[in-house]
């Protein structure tokens, strides 16, 4: 739960206020300079009314700069940002021809991945060249390849289930695969925070939904309860299944899935449990296999386990793995395997390369190497920010980093500053987070080396200063504590 400071929220709602109503007073104005020119819809209702995309309009626009930056480069530890300009105070951007080099702070590539791999590389190549860029076709007609059969087998391996089922997108692989396992007359439990995915897919599902709060178990049991012994609404009738929803680390809070509890209560009130650990899986956990290592949960205890490979894999697409049965019922049933194009074949070899890497079974010890930095430095990285006065979300061992920004004023603030200091960074607003609760989101990876994250605390320091977000005193430097020590002696 995040309190805001009391100073700090008044003058957020008040810059908000101000907004608005600025906003409203130049929507009104337009209307009136709109009265007398010619109406093109011909009949047509307008496609964005204007209470649609007011927040798009009078606020997004005016920092649009700071989202969406084109790169130039792999998403390494640095990137090629593409420069742009504008000519209609930002309504529109142009891209240039040149580029500015600087510290990626923003991608999902933690365990790196994402650029040229001295095993991964040459394999998806040659992949490549055996296969082609795209299958043509889906699962079930001529998508299937010699590839996709040992990367499902892979996969179920490394995150231990008795099989899996692969997708081509990280996204649809919750918002199409969720309806496929429940529906009308079942009841989903989610968290409050969970990704849009999982919103869609449960809202997709036609199944009751009941959200408790966020990485709250006691409050879990108290919604089972209730539920359990109010039923089906107007009927009832006991539920046709009970699914609770979590993820093994929320993206925008950093913060790890106390797992452990969750997965007693389900047990005790005979509830199935989704794991979502897009974010989670191969990032933590002594060899990567995510929240349930890392946490000493038994993964017979979870009964779907979903993932993406497109954090630490340097992939795309997604997963499901669990029992033989369900991944039966799920390869008959589920549309973004009969429906939609499979998985590119070298993508595909990419991730098996990957897990072999991870696993040692490259023949190297590159992927503890990797894990072990990977968690050296995002603990560093956290430990120094809160030294420095930040208020920043999450857990240790978790590469997802909020540092909490709060005003809009401060969204496009620390992200020029940084831009301009050659560290790109990824701020995050209203639609992406509450209205008040804006933030920058780092993502560590172990691609990075010490010198490149002295770099970005120092850039962030001097943009925290400027910005003004340093919100709690900063930790005394060990210098002034040696200091102080030797004038009392």
């Amino acid at each position: 739960m995040i309190t805001i400071p009391y100073l700090t929220a008044v003058s957020t709602y008040f810059s908000y206020g101000l907004l608005f109503a600025f906003g409203q007073l130049r929507d009104y104005s337009r209307r009136i300079f709109d009265w007398w020119s010619t109406n093109n819809l011909h009949g047509y209702a307008p496609i964005c009314l204007a209470h649609e995309d007011f927040y798009i309009r009078r606020l997004y626009h005016r920092i649009q700069d700071c989202f969406g930056r084109p790169i130039a480069s792999a998403p390494d530890a640095w990137v090629d940002v593409v420069e742009r300009f504008s000519n209609d105070n930002n309504k529109t951007l142009k891209r240039t021809t040149k580029s500015t080099r600087c510290l990626n702070l923003g991608s999902y590539n933690y365990l790196g991945f994402g650029s040229f791999d001295e095993y991964c590389t040459p394999r998806v190549i040659e992949s490549l060249k055996k296969f082609s860029p795209s299958t043509c076709s889906s699962r079930v007609d001529a998508g299937t390849t010699s590839v996709h059969a040992e990367l499902e087998e892979c996969v179920a391996k490394y995150v231990g289930k008795p099989a899996a089922i692969v997708t081509g997108m990280g996204y649809a692989t919750n918002s199409a695969i969720i309806p496929v396992l429940i529906g009308k007359g079942g009841l989903i439990i989610s968290d409050s925070l969970n990704h849009t995915s999982i919103v869609n897919g449960a809202r997709g599902s036609g199944a009751t939904i009941r959200v408790f709060q966020h990485n709250t178990p006691a409050h879990l049991e108290r919604v089972l309860k209730e539920q359990i012994a109010e039923g089906q609404p107007r009927t009832h009738r006991p539920w046709k299944k009970i699914m609770v929803v979590v993820e093994g680390i929320y993206s925008m809070e950093g913060e790890i899935c106390q797992l452990p509890e969750i997965v007693s209560i389900c047990k005790k009130y005979k509830a199935y449990v989704y794991l979502d650990e897009a974010h989670s899986i191969g990032a933590i956990g002594k060899t990567g296999r995510g929240v349930c290592e890392l946490l000493g949960v038994d993964t017979a205890d979870v009964d779907i386990m979903m993932g993406t490979f497109t954090k630490s894999f340097g992939s795309c697409g997604g997963y499901i793995a669990g029992s033989k049965d369900l991944i039966q019922y799920l390869k008959y049933h589920c549309p973004a395997h009969l429906y939609a194009t499979s998985i590119s074949t070298p993508s595909a070899q990419q991730i098996i390369s990957a897990i072999k890497v991870i696993l040692g079974e490259d023949g190297s010890n590159r992927g503890a190497q990797k894990l072990a930095r990977i968690r050296e430095n995002s603990n560093f990285f956290r430990a120094e920010l809160q030294k420095m006065g930040f208020e920043v979300l999450g857990d240790n061992d978790s590469p997802v980093m909020p540092i909490m920004l709060y005003n809009p004023a401060k969204i496009p603030a620390f992200s020029r500053e940084c831009l301009r200091e050659n560290v790109a960074v990824v701020v995050v607003g209203f639609p992406a987070t509450p209205l008040l609760l804006a933030r920058a989101r780092i993502c560590i990876s172990a691609s990075h080396s010490r010198e490149d994250l002295l770099k970005a605390l120092q850039v962030i320091s001097k943009a925290g200063d400027l910005t003004g977000i340093k919100y709690f005193p900063a930790a005394p430097k060990k210098q002034e504590e040696e200091k102080d020590t030797i004038k009392l002696d």
